[in-house]
């Protein structure tokens, strides 16, 4: 085929954004932020080192359970049997004895709200026979979820050598968990549950950010000599939602006041704004054999990117397509696709489509076209 050769073009968006911002500081050895609605990545720290994760790893513990009330494995009034192992355990907990048989959605209130050591274990023994045998299931699913740095020994956190996660991986769970279970996603906002009034002192949710009127409606806080205080904390402002890790800081305070920090960094310096609309023409296409030497390309869908508040720069796109484009063309086909690129921050790449559809050209026209470039390259050959 005569005159097919791969085009790149460089064009400007007309639209003015920020130069990215620098880093902002954080005390916490680990952190990341993530902008959920966009999938930006607004600041890492650490971001993949493998940590102890605390009573952070319950989460794990709760996507696990979640899949099992999808799957019908649990119900939510199912009750369970509390172990001599189970009971063992020491830190936070509900005060269950093996006396108990407990509702499936009390032991979840127990694990988020009051962090209990206890409940994590009932509900590991009850899907997989032991906390050992459990733990490998943990470990197994986090890597089909993309959670590379993650390794589990037990359901709850407790100190070991071997409970280890990365900040990056505790968003990553966050972020599934919000995604995958917006069912039950409501019980990480609860403040308080005193069950059965076992322990008065014992029935307020650790999460500091849900008492700062932030917009927090979860997720999970971790503490340990060793890991220090950490959350995966998360919240919403008129419909945009950000995730947020931060551990090995030094007291609860600290990580309070990092943690507020980090969000409200995050929604006040960032907005994000539709950036192309769909059916948008970005340029066009020669065409090859066709009734038009030209075709439109257009944006097939809209695109919403994450930006920095203040701007001086401008975004710059690069659409890439093989042309000449050979006729005949539909409307709405792929011929290409449109990279724009945020400076520091998020890549997206969208398929450009035809504006308009291209006959191909009659066996007259065809011919003269195909004898025009014919003789073109006879006359260069003869020079």
């Amino acid at each position: 085929m005569f005159g097919r050769a791969l085009s790149l073009v460089t064009l400007l968006v007309a639209m003015a954004v920020a130069t990215p911002l620098a880093a902002l500081e954080t005390r916490a050895q680990a952190a990341f932020v993530l902008d959920y609605n966009t999938g930006t990545v607004l600041l890492q720290k650490n971001a993949d080192v493998a940590l102890p994760p605390a009573s952070m790893s319950k989460l794990m513990t709760l996507y696990m359970t979640f899949e099992a009330l999808r799957d019908g494995r649990l119900s939510l009034d199912e009750k369970l049997p509390v172990s001599e192992n189970a009971m063992k355990y020491g830190g936070s907990t509900m005060f269950l004895n093996t006396r108990d048989k407990v509702r499936v959605e009390d032991l979840i209130k127990g694990v988020i709200v009051l962090s209990g050591n206890d409940a994590c274990v009932v509900l590991a023994e009850a899907l997989a026979g032991s906390e050992a045998e459990f733990a490998r299931a943990m470990t197994a699913r986090a890597q089909q979820l993309g959670m590379t740095q993650s390794h589990f020994v037990n359901p709850n956190g407790w100190p070991d050598p071997g409970q280890k996660m990365s900040a990056r991986d505790l968003v990553t769970l966050a972020s599934h968990i919000i995604r995958d279970f917006p069912e039950y996603y409501k019980y990480f906002a609860i403040r308080e549950f005193p069950f059965d009034n076992r322990s008065p002192a014992n029935r307020y949710n650790r999460n500091p950010l849900l008492r700062m009127n932030i917009g927090a409606d979860g997720l999970k806080t971790g503490h340990t000599q060793e890991a220090g205080y950490g959350l995966v904390g998360s919240a919403v402002r008129n419909g945009r939602r950000v995730i947020v890790m931060i551990s090995g800081l030094e007291t609860a305070q600290d990580r309070a006041t990092e943690g507020a920090k980090l969000i409200n960094w995050a929604f006040r310096q960032f907005v994000e704004k539709k950036v192309l609309k769909a059916g948008q023409v970005m340029g066009e296409a020669d065409v090859w054999l066709g009734t038009s030497d030209k075709v439109g390309l257009q944006v097939a869908k809209d695109v919403s990117l994450l930006l920095p508040v203040a701007s001086k720069d401008r975004l710059k796109g690069e659409i890439r397509l093989n042309a000449p484009v050979e006729a005949p063309i539909t409307k709405g086909q792929k011929l290409g696709s449109l990279t724009v690129t945020v400076p520091g921050l998020k890549t997206v790449t969208v398929p450009l489509v035809a504006a308009s559809t291209v006959d191909k050209a009659g066996f007259a026209s065809r011919l003269w076209l195909s004898a025009k470039i014919l003789g073109g390259k006879v006359l260069e050959l003869a020079r």
